[in-house]
């Protein structure tokens, strides 16, 4: 049996990564953005090339009524899902003051990294148990969070709360389905060169290159792939529940 896996936030970044990665792994997969467009077009004209199947998936993770029929989609022309990559996120919307943090971007962060995930993962997990899966099909949901669900960045105060509450998902969701044979990862990246840092990765390339990480260089979102990649096929055997901290050693205490 085939292994099929939707990744949200996968029309570019590390979303896109992931789902190339799990593409060369043999996944048929499915790509998720908020609509149609020509990001998300091209991404499956990416992988396409590799020659598996895909399926553009574009729904809003927000909209928690688009969840079910959005599966009932992916299935309908991939075949049953094994994996959720619960990748899509935002950041803040103004980078500023904690004091000056504003009702309508904590609503956006905690509604997109934490809200939507939530019930994105408990849609996918109620369809997994309520049918029977095959033996030696490794089944498993993997979360994108980030160092600041550990990390404070002052400035980015409400991006770290819905990181942090992110986190602590990951873990009940272990918790309630490690019984069910479903393992659940919780990957943190740290300094990562995509769209969404790349106002301040240049500041950040020069702190990490002067020791702000052990490995004195920003990390790429094909890293991120393969990290994802290697939990979704279950080459990290006996696990779940684990954090992987993808910050080359940047949150090790140290003197």
């Amino acid at each position: 049996m085939r292994q099929v896996a939707l990744v949200t936030g996968s029309s570019r970044g590390i979303g896109l990564a992931a789902a190339e990665a799990l593409a060369r792994e043999g996944f048929s997969v499915a790509l998720n953005g908020p609509t149609e467009d020509d990001e998300l077009r091209g991404a499956v004209a990416r992988l396409n090339a590799l020659g598996v199947s895909v399926l553009a998936a574009p729904f809003d993770v927000t909209d928690l009524a688009t969840h079910g029929p959005a599966l009932d989609r992916i299935e309908a022309t991939l075949g049953p899902l094994t994996t959720l990559v619960n990748n899509a996120g935002v950041g803040v919307l103004q980078r500023g003051d904690l004091l000056d943090v504003s009702e309508a971007s904590w609503d956006r962060c905690l509604t997109v990294n934490t809200k939507a995930m939530f019930f994105l993962s408990q849609t996918f997990a109620r369809r997994l148990l309520a049918r029977v899966r095959p033996e030696g099909v490794f089944h498993s949901i993997v979360n994108v969070t980030s160092s600041n669900a550990v990390a404070v960045a002052v400035h980015r105060s409400e991006y770290c709360a819905s990181k942090a509450a992110a986190a602590m998902v990951s873990k009940a969701l272990a918790v309630r389905l490690g019984p069910e044979n479903i393992a659940v990862y919780d990957v943190q990246p740290g300094l990562i060169a995509t769209d969404m840092t790349a106002s301040v990765i240049e500041t950040y390339r020069k702190r990490a290159e002067e020791g702000l990480t052990l490995l004195p260089r920003v990390g790429e979102p094909q890293e991120m792939g393969t990290i994802i990649a290697t939990l979704a096929s279950g080459r990290l055997p006996y696990t779940t529940g684990q954090v992987i901290s993808a910050d080359a050693g940047m949150l090790v205490s140290r003197f």
